[in-house]
């Protein structure tokens, strides 16, 4: 028998809280039309102060539907976006979605190794992509075939004689470089505006359901194998639902999110993609976290809801404080992707004088399936307690069958509406992860108090944590032995003092050869995003190991701690 099933953490809920969502109706494009009829003339999108209103941003969701349907987008076909956050990203989304087509999501800044494997594995033909990168997806070989590829310049949704160059890290590409230099739309592509160009989606056109598959998240998951995570309509939609019965201060139609996060990562995705549009709120739209364009931004519309990280929590409170800038409009925050220091949320809500508080999920739970209570019951240094609707377990992390009682170190298993249906293409990992009757084995050892709070305490999984992003060690290790002068590598995240963690390796070179932090780091660039790349490289003579031969990563961790 489970011992959670009594459910002690209700007595935690903010005032206000239900137990239970109604189960979700209909499909996110329902949603974000309830929210284009609903709050026509409200602000949806800003963007370096340029503003849509949802009127207009219903109109080009349906023309970027109608520009896609003539592509050939059908229902069930994937369709990649690899967009930074801009107007044209949240427009591409429900137009994907209207036409019951599934979005697969990428990191702009990923090398075209790590975009051609994803690629590779979910088949999608049509492209959306930012035109800084669009040529590393046009110079794919040609057996993987495209049928179309629309370039988006994101200054065209900036305000005419305010466009700024976007200082972002371009991939090392021959042909993003050319798109880079010659400001126009790379060859084999055709433009965002053209694709807007024919007129709007005939409102007869088959509509999606909720059971539908609405989007393909790709994550390092529990194994560190990237793999696409199944999400549906109802999946999404229900953990909007969540989240807005979590904060019931919210005001609909007012609330100002903003939208710091990157919106091709589940966390960003949800809490400023569906969530806030679910109540009409305004999303201010960042490109990347930048506290000035964010403290700027924050002087002309000030933010009311704000999903972030610690790292961003910490600089914003200390910069604002600083220079002496006001951010007591912000009233909610929920922080998540890795551990919330206590002297960040009480510096934050010292210069705020609202709210900050951690939450938990994973892109299997799309993402959000804890949190700390929006009130006075919330418990700093801990990831709160269960979503409404969401149920949980701990359990022997060597047998899933045996549960563990409160007080007890076990491994996490969560259930709920929010929760995938499997990862794409890969059954035998399905498996593995969804254990019967929908619970899903999160890789994360937990201890649960008397009371439901949830307290993190270990993983079983060896994934670093650095900025959000998971990173695997085995993908930086094999990029660190293919440099012709190491003979092996390990790599591990060492924690840091603001939360989350760095990639940091140790390698063992060949005879002879001589070491080099920085050269290994410039070598492991060709192939590796930036947040990859160690920011600490040592040398070793040799690496611990397992008496079967297994390099023991924990030792390697504790041996760098104590250098």
């Amino acid at each position: 028998m489970n011992p959670f099933a009594t459910k002690p953490w209700l007595s935690a809920y903010a005032p206000g809280v239900p137990h239970e969502i109604d189960p979700p109706a209909g499909s996110l494009v329902d949603m974000v039309e309830e929210a284009v009829s609903r709050f026509r003339r409200h602000t949806a999108l800003q963007f370096f102060g340029e503003t849509t209103s949802y009127a207009e941003l219903g109109d080009q969701i349906s023309r970027a539907a109608e520009g896609l349907r003539r592509l050939g987008v059908n229902k069930g076909d994937r369709v990649a976006i690899v967009l930074p956050n801009c107007p044209q990203h949240v427009v591409a989304f429900y137009a994907v979605l209207r036409l019951g087509a599934v979005i697969v999501e990428h990191n702009p800044l990923y090398t075209a190794r790590e975009l051609r494997h994803q690629f590779e594995d979910h088949g999608a033909r049509v492209v959306i992509a930012w035109d800084k990168v669009a040529g590393t997806i046009t110079d794919f070989p040609a057996d993987l075939p495209l049928d179309a590829v629309i370039s988006v310049d994101v200054t065209r949704a900036m305000p005419f004689g305010t466009r700024v160059a976007l200082r972002l890290p371009i991939p090392r590409a021959r042909a993003s470089r050319r798109a880079l230099t010659t400001g126009s739309a790379v060859r084999g592509t055709s433009s965002w505006s053209s694709l807007l160009s024919h007129g709007n989606l005939r409102r007869k056109h088959p509509r999606p359901e909720g059971s539908d598959l609405a989007l393909l998240q790709y994550t390092s998951g529990t194994t560190g194998t990237p793999k696409g995570v199944m999400l549906s309509h109802t999946n999404l939609l229900a953990n909007a639902a969540q989240g807005r019965a979590w904060v019931p201060g919210l005001s609909e139609g007012s609330e100002v999110f903003y939208a710091v996060l990157p919106l091709f990562h589940a966390y960003g995705m949800t809490l400023c993609l569906t969530f806030a549009m679910s109540i009409g709120a305004t999303v201010v739209l960042f490109p990347k976290f930048d506290v000035d364009l964010v403290l700027s931004a924050f002087a002309k519309t000030p933010a009311t809801f704000l999903p972030a990280v610690p790292p961003i929590y910490e600089a914003l409170a200390r910069t604002a404080e600083h220079r002496k800038v006001d951010l007591s409009g912000i009233r909610f925050a929920i922080s998540g992707a890795m551990s919330l220091p206590v002297s960040i949320v009480e510096r934050w809500e010292s210069a705020t004088g609202g709210l900050l508080v951690e939450g938990y999920g994973m892109t299997e739970t799309s993402p959000v399936a804890l949190g700390n209570p929006m009130g006075p019951s919330r418990r700093p240094s801990t990831v709160g307690v269960p979503f409404p609707s969401t149920e949980i377990r701990v359990v022997d992390p060597e047998d899933p069958t045996i549960d563990r009682g409160f007080g007890d170190a076990g491994e996490l298993l969560v259930r709920g509406p929010q929760v995938f249906s499997g990862y794409w293409k890969r059954p035998a990992e399905t498996a593995a992860a969804l254990i019967g009757d929908g619970w899903l084995r999160t890789g994360d050892i937990v201890e649960v108090s008397d009371d439901g709070f949830v307290t993190v305490v270990d993983r079983l999984k060896e994934l670093i944590v650095t900025g959000g992003f998971n990173v695997s060690p085995t993908e930086v290790e094999l990029a660190l032995m293919g440099h012709p002068d190491v003979r092996e590598a390990a790599v591990v995240g060492m924690p840091r003092e603001s939360g989350g963690e760095d990639v940091a390796a140790a390698v063992v070179m060949n005879d002879g050869a001589s070491f080099d932090q920085n050269a290994l780091r410039d070598f492991c660039r060709k192939g590796l995003t930036a947040y990859k790349i160690p920011r600490r490289i040592v040398q070793v003579d040799d690496l611990p190991r397992s008496l079967i031969g297994k390099v023991l990563r924990k030792d390697v961790k504790e041996r760098m701690l104590e250098s």
